[in-house]
């Protein structure tokens, strides 16, 4: 029997399209962990949240989460990037108007001084970027965003995925 799908069965087809509009949706983010020769991290300064950031971005509708991450690196900085293996996959609670997501952490691996040195922002989401060390990272990041970065650099050299769920975030005053 070649091919037989459920838009074969019209009656079927309903019910699946029904059942898979009730289904829950995922926010989906993919970020990047790219480091130079000097094995500083690069993070970059969003405009539109308070703290520094890991390179990334939103994934679009049914866009795979590596794709979501090299056209970030391209919209944002100009870095044409085939990413590498997924260091970390972390789900976040919903919080505040934000409905759960997940974050996908990939490998962007080392990037040499002159490509390091092409990078510009070409981006308004972006105010600015930069390469620093790992302790110098901690005071530009968000808590949870620290400690998402640290998960990820320890997973590169021992060839593993991590995957975390990250607790609720404490109500926040207005």
């Amino acid at each position: 029997m070649a091919g037989v799908t459920d838009a074969d069965d019209p009656q079927r087809f309903a019910y699946l399209a029904a059942g898979n509009a009730r289904q829950a949706r995922k926010r989906v983010a993919a970020d990047v962990l790219i480091t130079d020769q000097a094995g500083r991290v690069l993070l970059v300064d969003p405009t539109y949240k308070p703290g520094w950031d890991m390179p990334g971005g939103m994934a679009e509708a049914n866009e795979p989460s590596r794709a979501a991450a090299e056209r970030g690196l391209r919209e944002e900085l100009g870095l044409e990037l085939n990413v590498g293996r997924l260091l970390l996959l972390e789900w976040q609670p919903p919080h505040g108007p934000w409905d759960d997501l997940l974050m996908f952490v990939f490998d962007g691996g080392t990037l040499d001084g002159e490509a390091a040195g092409a990078l510009q922002i070409r981006d308004d989401e972006l105010r600015a970027f930069t390469f620093v060390s790992i302790d110098d990272a901690r005071p530009l990041l968000r808590p949870y965003v620290w400690e998402r970065l640290q998960r990820a650099v320890r997973a590169k050299p021992h060839g593993r995925t991590v995957y975390e769920e990250r607790p609720a975030l404490p109500p926040q005053s207005t």
